[in-house]
């Protein structure tokens, strides 16, 4: 009895100094160098996502935990929380390089150097963080939170709908900064173009005229209340309850912010001086080639990406005229031929209800056939399902024609493809093909897929984006599907090569605008004669580039970098490669910038050819 007291005293001891020291190793690891690199991997990204309770909820993990505060809450877009997100970026870039690389090996070194890459693109852009337009008519604050609140915001039980009013509560306060925030840009000189104010001015007034009850944030809530009364999640009675405080918080919190966003750019229009590039905004060149340093992971020159556009544009107008021509089509520009096509009303779906539903279908049918052809190409494939859905009918108007969305990191949510349906004539059937290998499968949905299920790497890995790579894979599939065979049709191939058309024509036209100082008509001109796309897309597109510098060119030079080094590949290993390997490569590193992709594929063919 007297030795067991003593084990468990002596245990008892040892379990004191072990929790001491676990606190201090982790009150060290926390305010301190992390002795180890990795844990600094996990406290950069940990240290960012619990202060953005929205990037929490996008992510989707800490409900596992049983953990659901953060829900109730937006994320703060103050002054100070600006200022302190650029300081923790300075602060994170430091210790970073204060670790010595060249003793770090494999994975941990590749984690170094991504991190190294956009710790510093962020720094560098200090300068330009506000160079933008945070109420724009794509991906603005104004439709980006209640579209936020609808697709993303879960409303599973009693807890989760008290957390979307409170959430609705605090709209006042949220979009009161991003206002705030807009009104700085102005005192700087950086306004929108004059298309841009009159679009989100159009789709406030929209959103903010109709009694609360029909406002998409109420409706929305209101169907989601419904399905828990069917389940006995809740009552009839909880539910009118609960309806009445959503329909109270629009009408006292929702409403009024945007009244005044409305009322300020009121104010803005008269100011605006037409529909110009960033050129036109102070130091306008020297951000433009930040915004293609951000976009793309290049310094190419915008001249030579414009030149590149233009020989890219040539080449691939060559192949599609060949097919129009045996097709029959051969009058008029290139853009003229296929909208002749596009006539044929064989090529569009009804423009019903029931056209909609059978499209969203159709494209449901073309990615599940491809996804049952793909063994041979690739062996790693995302766990998360894929759904197709219709863009929310309030964002059609300036939204893309397609997207996608990510699933969560929980895999309670799957990836889906949203297709905008607004005018079914923007939707062919010969270019749906090409859509949805693009948007799904073995485009995007593989691509983020993979990355967010990857184990035993850093949580940043999984997240950290990287255009070029993760556009530039997604119109690389567009092509691996034709050589594998899933557009033998040239009418599908046209699909095709338009699609890849319609992005050699973007490093035209966003050089052109924000670099040669192309006007907005100018550039839409040129994508109509050489696209054939619909000039309701079209405008659309012009718009998003207006207010997206050179995202635009991310799509083609990644596709091109994507090509050079898988045929730089096969030309080195010969009979010894292997495509699925080398999708392997590209796929389950996370998303790499261009250079250091480069040097990952360079580094295994240097292992297979040992």
């Amino acid at each position: 009895m007297h030795t067991l007291k003593r084990i468990l005293k002596w245990a008892g001891v040892s379990l004191a100094v072990v929790v001491v020291l676990a606190g201090a190793l982790l009150a060290h690891t926390w305010y301190f160098k992390p002795l180890s690199i990795n844990w600094f991997f996990n406290r950069v990204m940990i240290e960012y996502a619990v202060t953005d309770p929205q990037l929490l909820t996008q992510l989707g993990f800490l409900e596992n935990l049983g953990i659901r505060r953060h829900n109730a809450q937006l994320t703060d877009a103050s002054p100070e929380r600006d200022r302190w997100v650029m300081d923790k970026l300075r602060r994170d870039l430091e210790t970073l390089r204060s670790y010595d690389r060249d003793s770090l090996e494999g994975q941990t070194q590749l984690s170094y150097d991504i991190l190294e890459s956009f710790l510093a693109t962020l720094v560098d852009g200090e300068k330009w963080r506000f160079h933008t337009y945070p109420m724009n008519q794509m991906f603005g604050v104004q439709n980006g939170l209640p579209n936020f609140m609808i697709t993303v915001h879960k409303v599973e039980d009693r807890v989760g709908a008290e957390h979307y009013i409170s959430r609705l509560n605090q709209f006042q306060r949220r979009l009161g900064q991003a206002l705030d925030g807009v009104k700085r840009r102005e005192q700087l000189g950086v306004i929108p173009p004059t298309f841009v104010v009159e679009r989100v001015l159009n789709e406030m007034r929209g959103f903010a005229g109709v009694p609360a009850r029909e406002n998409v944030l109420f409706t929305s809530f209101d169907e989601k209340l419904a399905g828990l009364v069917a389940i006995d999640e809740i009552s009839a009675e909880q539910r009118d309850e609960l309806a009445m405080r959503a329909e109270a918080a629009i009408n006292d919190s929702v409403y009024p912010i945007y009244n005044e966003m409305i009322a300020y750019y009121e104010s803005v229009l008269p100011k605006t001086a037409g529909n110009h590039g960033v050129w036109a905004l102070p130091d306008g060149a020297e951000f433009y080639d930040y915004a293609i340093r951000l976009m793309t992971s290049t310094t190419l020159p915008a001249d030579e990406i414009h030149q590149i556009g233009l020989a890219e544009v040539e080449r691939i107008g060559a192949e599609m005229d060949a097919i129009l021509r045996n097709a029959g089509y051969t009058d008029g520009t290139l853009g003229a031929r296929i909208w002749q096509l596009k006539e044929d009303p064989a090529q569009f779906y009804e423009d019903s209800p029931a056209g909609r539903a059978q499209i969203i279908a159709d494209y449901q049918t073309i990615i599940d056939e491809i996804s049952d052809g793909l063994d041979p190409y690739f062996d790693v494939r995302p766990k998360a399902g894929m759904r197709v859905e219709r863009v929310p009918e309030f964002r059609e108007e300036g939204s893309a024609l397609a997207y996608y969305q990510a699933p969560s990191l929980d895999g309670s949510r799957p990836g889906v493809f949203y297709i905008n349906l607004r005018n079914m004539g923007d939707l062919p059937r010969f270019g749906m093909r090409t859509l949805a290998y693009h948007e799904g499968v073995p485009g995007h949905h593989f691509q983020i897929g993979i990355t967010m299920e990857l184990e035993g790497l850093p949580i940043f890995r999984r997240l950290l984006p990287s255009i070029a790579y993760s556009e530039g894979w997604a119109l690389y599939t567009e092509r691996l599907a034709w050589e594998i065979g899933f557009q033998d049709d040239p009418l599908d191939n046209l699909g095709r090569l338009q699609a890849e058309m319609f992005r050699a024509v973007r490093l035209v036209v966003d050089t052109g605008l924000h670099s040669k100082r192309w006007t907005r008509e100018r550039a839409i001109e040129y994508m109509i004669a050489h696209t054939g796309y619909g000039e309701t897309e079209v405008v659309a597109e012009i718009e998003r580039y207006l207010v997206m510098p050179g995202q635009a060119l991310a799509y083609k030079l990644g596709m091109n970098k994507i090509l050079e080094l898988r045929a730089h590949a096969q030309e080195r290993l010969g009979d010894a490669f292997d495509i699925s390997e080398f999708h392997n490569v590209v796929l389950t590193n996370g998303a790499l910038p261009l250079d250091i992709l480069e040097r990952v594929v360079d580094d295994w063919i240097a292992s297979k050819s040992d």
